[in-house]
């Protein structure tokens, strides 16, 4: 007769182990989905911060800033916003970019992720 108690054993059972996979396989799906969005916003408010601090830049044109942000997200592949959907003012002569858009993420079946972005030029 084994005279060990549950005291002494300790561990994960299995529906434990289950439970974590389900839950790490869950996280993991969430993670990757929305890793691609929130990178595409740090591209994009770099890019806002690079033309703002540009020198050549400081006196350019709204069309001009517009026509830098198209060439600097082309090697980006940032598809979210246009330059037109970017407004444009300008406080002591350097400009203040800044945007708000939306990105919906299908996640599973008719389960969506709605995320809101509004990146600025300012740190």
């Amino acid at each position: 007769m084994n005279m060990s108690t549950s005291k002494y054993q300790h561990g994960l059972s299995f529906g434990g182990f289950i439970f974590g996979a389900f839950m790490f396989v869950i996280l993991s799906m969430v993670g990757l989905k929305l890793i691609p969005p929130y990178m595409e916003y740090g591209t994009i408010k770099s890019v806002f911060a690079a033309i703002a601090h540009d020198p050549d830049m400081q006196k350019a044109s709204d069309h001009e800033i517009q026509k830098s942000f198209n060439l600097r997200t082309a090697i980006d592949h940032v598809s979210s916003i246009t330059a037109d959907d970017i407004e444009i003012s300008s406080d002591n002569g350097i400009p203040y970019l800044s945007a708000s858009y939306a990105v919906k993420v299908p996640f599973v079946a008719n389960i969506s992720f709605y995320l809101e972005f509004n990146p600025t030029s300012a740190k």
